[in-house]
């Protein structure tokens, strides 16, 4: 499913100041530190094996911080989060339960709670208006590393309409919450900048109740693609090699792999594509910044993109991939997953080989 809108002016964005506080620091007292030549190490053995290292968790901390700082800015770049989120809580209406607790992983600015207290998610005109699906939450736990951006909107209505704990993660790789505590958790666009991905979707299992289900969505695939192969082949042109500008995303195919890996049950992944037309190549990666998406990974170029590559990317971008109407597109790849955590009185798909019908017959029958 591709789905193409129109970057969002920034004059329909409602700019209101909420109150932000800067994250907390230690601080090392230096009467405390223990000199050098009295310190001892040892050599050990690993209990498991090393996690790759692919992002440097505190700058993309720092990439949030900075992006909420601008409230204007941030707000308007927001639309993406919003439409990402609005359209995972869409498969909820499949789901016919209450949820008492639920927690929501890497919130951002709580976009999955602006979602939830929305008046009508299917947006579909023959359809008579739904109730919100606030109304089967019981609580909801926003949990994020970033406290300005968790705090951003804290004073804005719908606040008022969702019972909502918002929580300071030390790490979003570490979860610390109580085994078997959550009878929904959720995940929306932020799983695709864990370093252990595994890791973190084993905790999620472990705070599920049994017989309840993970809900996640994620960049992946060839999310902005565009942007990829036309800084390749500036960088190429005017600096004789290319530098990694663009984070490695998971492919569709792993996701379903790693859900079932961690023990998770009835496996569900679906992809959908969203286009955004943007006037430029400038205003694609102001936006990307003012969403925290710039680049995180270990190893990258310091420092900004020359002009002139990126001069030479706007031409290429829009030679190979740019609309009649002057714009130039960006892919956004969403990979949707859901996973049940195992229960003894789950449902079980039937033993293969026991079907009564064979399904060769249905299709020459056609």
């Amino acid at each position: 499913m591709n789905c193409t809108f129109r970057r969002p002016a920034a004059s329909l964005v409602r700019a209101c100041k909420a109150p932000t506080s800067p994250r907390p620091s230690t601080v090392v007292s230096p009467s405390c530190a223990v000199p050098s030549w009295t310190r001892r190490s040892y050599a050990f053995t690993s209990a498991g094996a090393p996690i790759h290292q692919v992002f440097n968790r505190r700058t993309k901390w720092l990439q949030k911080e900075r992006a909420a700082s601008n409230l204007e800015q941030s707000r308007t770049a927001d639309y993406l989060k919003d439409e990402v989120a609005r359209r995972l809580c869409e498969r909820l209406l499949d789901i016919k339960r209450n949820y008492p607790k639920v927690l929501d992983v890497g919130a951002n600015s709580c976009n999955i709670a602006r979602a939830l207290v929305a008046p009508d998610l299917e947006q579909d005109p023959n359809m008579p208006e739904s109730t919100p699906l606030v109304s089967r939450v019981g609580h909801l736990t926003a949990a994020e590393s970033s406290e300005s951006l968790l705090f951003r909107d804290a004073e804005l209505d719908f606040n008022k309409e969702i019972n909502m704990t918002r929580e300071i993660l030390q790490d979003e790789e570490t979860l610390p919450f109580e085994p078997n505590s959550f009878d929904l958790v959720l995940s929306s666009m932020s799983l695709h900048w864990i370093n252990d991905l595994v890791g973190l979707l084993a905790q999620m299992n472990n705070v599920l109740k049994p017989d309840c289900a993970f809900m996640g969505a994620m960049l992946g695939g060839d999310t902005l693609f565009e942007l990829r192969t036309s800084l390749q082949l500036a960088e190429q042109e005017r600096r004789g090699g290319i530098g990694p500008h663009v984070s490695p995303l998971a492919d569709v195919r792993d996701v379903g792999g790693l859900l079932q890996r961690v023990g998770f049950k009835m496996v569900g992944v679906d992809v959908d594509d969203i286009i955004v037309d943007f006037p430029d190549i400038f205003a694609l990666m102001q936006d990307l910044q003012a969403m925290g998406e710039g680049n995180a990974v270990l190893g990258r170029e310091m420092g900004p993109i020359g002009r002139d590559v990126l001069l030479a990317a706007d031409a290429i971008y829009r030679e190979l991939h740019g609309n009649e109407d002057g714009t130039i597109p960006a892919t956004f790849r969403m990979i949707y997953m859901i996973g049940w955590k195992e229960s003894a009185d789950q449902a079980q798909p039937l033993a293969r080989g026991s079907g009564q019908i064979n399904l060769k017959d249905i299709l020459e029958n056609k």
